[in-house]
């Protein structure tokens, strides 16, 4: 059907069916973000945007988690009618329109499902070390590795370089910390390890597509206007 012109759309881990079918080699697409590394383990053809709400391409269609594929419909609803339905559409189902990232709700787990052993006592050992401020230098040394060997197997194991590993085993932390505690966002900064605020809001922003601020705001209930 999909040769014959029709548009195919999957929703959440739907995306696993639909990459199935080979339709989306080459292509991008979304899907729960809890299950990220096991599509792309599945499918290395096919190219995830885990942070994305909605993908389109060439008449394909993919939504992230759960609840996304409100959006997509919205989205559906907007391309083959009009903007005004489609505003009309989220108004009377209560939906927010235009919501393009799911990246505020992402959880990281880190990538540990592989074979290589010294990588995986790497991740451990950044994991255990927030507060401190590591070079790959250091993690090559550490582990014995030449630093750009070292680089390309952690990238192999986890999907990510090591800096991207450490800012995102940072900012997990730091979400964690204004989701739950008192603490002001300086004080957060300072216990995972960063000393720049504007760095620290550069990546916590980067990573979760909210500002530490606005991000403590939504998720904590005790959250003052201040931060």
């Amino acid at each position: 059907q999909y040769q014959q012109g029709a548009e195919v759309a999957s929703l959440c881990i739907g995306a696993f069916l639909l990459a199935s079918t080979g339709l989306l080699d080459g292509k991008k697409c979304s899907t729960h973000w809890i299950f990220a590394n096991e599509f792309r383990d599945m499918f290395p053809e096919v190219t995830l945007v885990d942070d994305r709400i909605i993908t389109e391409e060439d008449g394909l269609y993919s939504s992230g988690g759960a609840n996304s594929y409100w959006n997509l419909l919205l989205y559906l609803v907007e391309k083959h009618t009009d903007r005004q339905t489609a505003i009309f559409a989220s108004k009377f189902f209560a939906v927010e329109i235009d919501r393009k990232s799911q990246s505020p709700f992402i959880m990281f787990n880190g990538q540990k499902k592989h074979e290589d052993e010294p990588i995986r006592k790497a991740q451990e050992y950044i994991e255990n070390n927030i507060m401190e401020k590591i070079t790959i230098e250091e993690l090559a040394s550490r582990f014995a590795i030449g630093r750009r060997h070292f680089e390309r197997r952690f990238k192999k194991a986890t999907n990510n370089t090591p800096v991207e590993y450490m800012q995102r085993v940072k900012i997990e932390a730091a979400k964690k910390e204004l989701e739950t505690s008192r603490k002001n966002v300086s004080e957060v900064m300072y216990e995972v390890g960063y000393s720049d605020t504007k760095a620290f809001r550069t990546v916590f922003k980067k990573i979760t597509g909210l500002s530490p601020l606005d991000y403590k705001n939504r998720y904590n209930k005790n959250a003052e206007v201040a931060g």
